[in-house]
């Protein structure tokens, strides 16, 4: 794919989506997410003063990589796909946010710059609270930086886990294993795949057409069952995890 625009100014930025004011939905937003919702109505209601909620069309850009990292995004509707660009511009898929997840955490710690894209995969709504703002809520209130900590370890091991993948595992291992993480998250054999086939691709580090062509082996098989484009079901998880 070809390479991205290059980066909008900071009044560019801004007109990507519509803003809201503080509200009630910037309290909905800031109240779902895992580094706030531990916290007491009061601090929540602190929070929320210091966020503001901007809705985003598909295909629009929270942020570029280059971009200043001086915000903590959070999701509060719709799906955000963050990824990087080789320097062929091929696309490798991050992770997807959904609501209650955020991004931008690496701006707490220092001045930085994005070294991905996040993009709207859907119509989303998304809050920001700039970096002053959060470094004083860290200070004002200290269980914030734990379970900032907590989920950025959850990260780095996925990430290291998904770089060791891509380098040594085969395409039927990768795949096999990212169903049956898949499985254990729904605590289900059913499950929807949280992505479409061509992010699925980026993900793994393989085309869109492999991966529908694994999937089909894996039905005929037997050890999966396919519903549609999303639906999976497992059925036999052992056999599946032997795949090579």
């Amino acid at each position: 794919m070809n390479a991205k625009p290059s980066s909008p100014t900071a009044t560019q930025e801004c007109g990507h989506g519509h803003e809201h004011g503080h509200g009630h939905t910037p309290a909905l937003c800031v109240s779902r997410v895992p580094i706030f919702n531990h916290l007491p109505a009061e601090a929540l209601s602190v929070i929320a003063g210091k966020a503001s909620m901007r809705v985003y069309e598909r295909g629009q850009f929270i942020h570029r990589a280059g971009d200043a990292s001086n915000k903590l995004f959070i999701v509060h509707k719709g799906k955000i796909k963050v990824y990087r660009l080789a320097e062929t511009g091929k696309e490798q898929l991050v992770r997807i946010l959904n609501p209650g997840d955020f991004a931008g955490e690496l701006a707490l710690f220092s001045a930085t710059e994005h070294d991905s894209f996040a993009e709207a995969a859907q119509p989303s709504e998304v809050c920001t609270i700039y970096q002053s703002d959060v470094r004083e809520l860290l200070l004002q209130y200290p269980d914030i930086s734990l379970h900032v900590l907590a989920e950025l370890s959850r990260r780095l091991g996925t990430s290291e886990k998904q770089t060791a993948a891509i380098a040594t595992a085969s395409i039927n291992a990768r795949l096999a294993q990212y169903l049956a993480d898949q499985s254990e998250q729904a605590a289900s054999p059913h499950f929807n795949l949280p992505m479409s086939r061509r992010d699925l691709a980026s993900f793994l580090g393989t085309t869109p057409e492999t991966v529908s062509r694994r999937l089909g082996e894996f039905a005929e098989a037997g050890w999966i069952e396919q519903t549609g484009q999303r639906k999976i079901t497992i059925l036999d998880l052992d056999a599946l995890l032997l795949a090579e």
